[in-house]
Order: C-alpha cells, then structure tokens, then sequence
C-alpha cells in the first residue's frame, strides 16, 4: 500500500471513530431544580444563583445547551416551599439545590431518591438530613454555612463595640428548630458577659417591627441576629437594619448577608462562594456520583465586616483593635 492510501485510510478511520463518539455521547437535555429562599428581585439572592450558574460553566454547563435551570422563588414562605419541593418531586430533574434545613426536609419527606445539593443549612446531622458529615448516606449532601457557636462570638463581637449594653434582643425563628438551637447557643456566653437576653420571633415583618420597636427604651439596650438567620429574617433583612439604627441600637449579625442594607457588625461565610461551591457538587452527580458518598463541607472562612456609617448614625467609635482585624472596613 503507497504512503498516500495509507494516510487517506487513517484519516477516514480516524473521521468515523469521531462521529461515533461523538453519536454515543449523551444527547438528552440535563434538568437542575434551584429552590431559592427569597424572591426572585432580591440582590442578594441574585447573586447567589448567579455564582451557582458561573460554576456550573466551568464545568462545561451551559443553560439553553445542555442544561436546563428550573428555578423557584419561596419568597421566605414555609408554605411555597412545600409547594415546589413538591413541585420538583413531579418533575424529578437529575438534581436540586436546595437552601435552608426546612426545604431539604420537604424534599426528602417527598422523596428520598431525587439527589439534593443543599447550601446555607445549619446541622444537617441533627435535622436528620444525613447520617453524617462525612457520609451523608441519605440522597442529600452539600455545605453548611454556619455553626451554632458561632452565635457566642458574635455576641462578644456586639460587646466588644458596645460595653455598656446590658440587655440584648434576639432575633430568631421559634418555628424553626435550628433558630431555638441559635438562641440555646448564645445563651451559654450572655451571663459571662453580663447581658439579659430577650428572644423576638420573626414570624413576618410585622412582628420583627412590633418586637424590635417593643424592645428598644435606651442606651443598654441591643441588636443580635443569631445564625441561622431565618428564612424570614433575610427577606427582611433591609427592614431589621433600619430599624436597628432608628432605635439607635447597636447591632451584630450572624451572618454577611445584612452588609449590603448597613449592617453595623457581622460575622459570617459568604454564601457566594458557597454556591459557587454547590455547582462542583452538582456536576459530579450529574457525572454519576451520588449525594451519599460526598462528605459534607464546613464554610471555609468567616468574614468580619464593619460599617463605620452605621457606626457614626448611632454614636459609636470603633476600636481600633476590632478595625484592625476586620476583612472589610466599609466608610
């Protein structure tokens, strides 16, 4: 055989074994449910689902092309989000995102075979969401975005920037298990630190503005939103921070999703990089992998933020010191 047939017989080999691969690759559209806390004009909430979406494309997914997003809003309301777990159960997409503790619980109260990546939940072995961190051996997995003790550091941080409060308003959801373990949590440092703490339920927006405007009588009086912030409270996160400041009360926050409305102080994980996080998980199921065997993440640094602004509306210094440690100093 001369040189030049036998490059032209390669060359047609070489052609066909590419169309047949490229023929026994997957063709179907892959289908992802994203069940979101807030409503779809929340910034914050934006910016999460795009992280989620930026990941996914490092990964080689590209909505419209091969993947297919279909997202729910739950607007901070325990009752949609039974109604699109539901929802997602019916059209068993190849896997869901899922945020906080109660949407993965009705999810897999629905369903205990469609894969959940979950983000921003808080004790997932003790809301029985998984067996345990390192194997979940459920069909959830995904990234904890807060530990319980975490709460007592935020109230030394609200001391640190303001002594003389004595007295101590908890924001926290009663109807929520993990908002009871929050307030359990701080609980154990407020009598070392001299503070009387007055636990607020959050219920819905009216009830954080009776309770906070309830509680506010004077200069010993303060602000904690412990962690997990509820599904209520971060929908209404804008409304908590201006009422904080109106009643000059000095405020601490468990968690960086209060900064963008001038959050005084906060201490948390930045659930941006968690969701961007998320989409690695996601891929490798939608690669095969299953949700059992893929240990669940702790958040991987917690920021401290401080709005000298806020600072300044309600007649507080700021150590230097505290300055001095701060990831972010916003003027």
């Amino acid at each position: 055989m001369r040189r030049r047939e036998f490059i032209t017989l390669i060359g047609g080999t070489a052609a066909c074994w590419s169309l047949g691969a490229r023929a026994q690759q997957p063709s179907r559209m892959r289908r992802v449910g994203v069940l979101m806390p807030t409503t779809a004009d929340d910034s914050l909430a934006q910016a999460w689902h795009g992280a989620f979406i930026q990941g996914l494309q490092q990964f080689g997914w590209e909505v419209g092309s091969n993947l297919q997003i279909d997202t729910r809003w739950g607007a901070g309301d325990t009752a949609l989000y039974r109604k699109y777990a539901a929802e997602f159960v019916a059209l068993a997409p190849d896997v869901v995102l899922a945020t906080a503790n109660s949407m993965v619980g009705d999810l897999q109260q629905m369903s205990r075979i469609l894969p959940i990546v979950f983000v921003t939940t808080i004790d997932p072995v003790g809301s029985g969401l998984v067996a345990s961190l390192a194997r979940p051996s459920s069909n959830a997995t995904g990234f904890i975005a807060f530990e319980f003790s975490l709460n007592a550091k935020v109230l030394e941080l609200l001391k640190t920037v303001a002594p003389g409060v004595t007295r101590v308003a908890v924001i926290r959801d009663p109807s929520v298990s993990a908002g009871s373990a929050g307030f359990a949590a701080v609980q154990t440092q407020a009598a070392s630190l001299g503070v009387e703490l007055v636990p607020i339920g959050v219920r819905d927006a009216d009830e954080i503005m009776n309770g906070i405007t309830q509680f506010a009588h004077g200069p010993t009086d303060g602000l904690l939103v412990v962690g997990p912030p509820s599904s209520i409270a971060v929908p209404n996160r804008e409304l908590v921070v201006r009422l904080a400041i109106e009643h000059r009360l000095p405020a601490a926050y468990a968690t960086t999703a209060f900064v963008p409305f001038g959050a005084l102080i906060s201490y948390g994980s930045d659930q941006v990089i968690d969701y961007r996080r998320a989409a690695g998980y996601v891929d490798r199921i939608l690669k095969g992998e299953k949700p059992a065997d893929l240990p669940v993440q702790l958040p991987t640094k917690y920021n401290l933020v401080i709005y000298l602004k806020a600072a300044k509306a309600i007649g507080l210094t700021m150590p230097p010191s505290l300055l001095a440690t701060a990831d972010k100093v916003i003027e």
